[in-house]
């Protein structure tokens, strides 16, 4: 297996996107970090948009290698250029490699275009790989690449991935289509009935709640590394303008923090954070505003009855699934307690969705049964 180095000073990345939802793109991207990896790549993540669930996943292919492990979301609804520039500037001062998964289809946001993919791609300067479901077309996957390449002038589709391909046969009839299309073919995925991840109401379901989630993972990379051309894609990948612009502004390319003064203020001095299966919904970019802030930050498991340290003087509560475990919660006692003791002592105590549902009275599980919570606040 070919190594592969960066020589660039600075982390190089890429955007993965696709023309809509269930395209492949988490999986491959999971895949190509795994597979990058083993190459003796330092990989980072990202996910575009709020969504928690699928940088997961990424940010467990990523795990063990310094600066990598955790996901950031580049959000560019919310954020503006120079934040999004600083955060995947301060992610990936350690890594080699930056893959940045798209959400939804590539154009899909507001009416305007702001918050899609390729409004993050446009303001990031950084071209696309794009995952084609391919399965059930042939010519017209041609098509639709010409549609999706000639879209926006801004936006660079810099190669092909096409996925859920039937057989040796369709892959030709595929290839001979594509010529007619000045990009790259980068790579072809045959179908994969043991490689999916199951789905519920607010997406995909969490990476804990896949049996052998490491096995997965692997199997992923090794896809990717067998049906795609590495070699071509980190070649593809540019250094990311972040960098260069935090190097130019701060004087120093491991300070690009200074680009950004748009942090969140920290909710407290000593913030203690509910983290398990119910409550796993946290942005990696609020905990690192809050630590370089000069905050402090601890972790407990409501699911193992733990309380929020007690001299913490900010709780909070992120969303999640806590419907899920509704009568695990409701015997949580010292979880509840911590609750009412911070209350007490003054402490800032906030619940974001799912978090907020347990600082009610009551808490009805997706079977209909009710629940005793908090009762901090009146709602049920």
């Amino acid at each position: 297996m070919k190594t592969l180095v960066n020589n660039s000073d600075f982390a190089k990345a890429i955007i993965i996107a696709a023309p809509g939802s269930g395209s492949g793109k988490t999986i491959f991207s999971m895949g190509l970090i795994a597979a990058m990896k083993a190459r003796g790549l330092i990989c980072a993540a990202a996910k575009t948009g709020p969504d928690y669930i699928d940088g997961a996943y990424l940010g467990l292919a990523g795990l063990g290698l310094k600066g990598a492990g955790n996901t950031i979301n580049l959000d560019p609804w919310s954020m503006g250029k120079q934040r999004l520039l600083a955060l995947g500037a301060s992610h990936a001062k350690n890594a080699d490699f930056m893959v940045i998964e798209g959400v939804m289809g590539l154009f899909d946001g507001a009416v305007d275009g702001t918050g899609s993919t390729a409004d993050l791609a446009a303001k990031m300067q950084l071209p696309i790989v794009f995952v084609i479901d391919a399965q059930r077309q042939s010519h017209s996957v041609a098509a639709l690449v010409a549609g999706f390449s000639n879209w926006r002038s801004d936006v660079t589709i810099g190669g092909l991935i096409l996925n859920n391909v039937a057989s040796p046969r369709h892959e030709e009839i595929l290839r001979t289509a594509l010529k007619a299309i000045d990009i790259p073919l980068l790579g072809v995925i045959p179908r994969q009935q043991d490689l999916q991840i199951p789905s519920r109401h607010l997406g995909l379901v969490l990476p804990g709640e896949i049996d052998e989630i490491e096995d997965f993972i692997n199997r992923a990379g090794q896809l990717v590394e067998k049906h795609c051309d590495l070699d071509r894609i980190f070649a593809l990948a540019q250094p990311l303008q972040s960098n260069r612009d935090a190097a130019e502004l701060s004087g120093s390319k491991l300070n690009p923090q200074k680009l950004s003064p748009q942090k969140l203020n920290p909710l407290g001095q000593h913030i203690a954070i509910a983290h398990d299966q119910a409550f796993a919904f946290c942005y990696q970019h609020w905990l690192n505003d809050w630590r370089n802030s000069g905050s402090s930050v601890s972790f407990f498991s409501p699911l193992a009855n733990e309380a929020p340290d007690a001299d913490a003087d900010a709780v909070f509560l992120p969303g999640g699934y806590p419907e899920l475990f509704g009568e695990q919660i409701a015997m949580a006692d010292r979880f509840f307690k911590g609750l009412v003791d911070a209350a007490e002592r003054g402490a800032l105590i906030y619940g974001e969705c799912g978090g907020y549902m347990v600082l009610g009275k009551a808490l009805k599980d997706r079977e209909g049964a009710s629940h005793k919570m908090a009762s901090l606040l009146p709602h049920i």
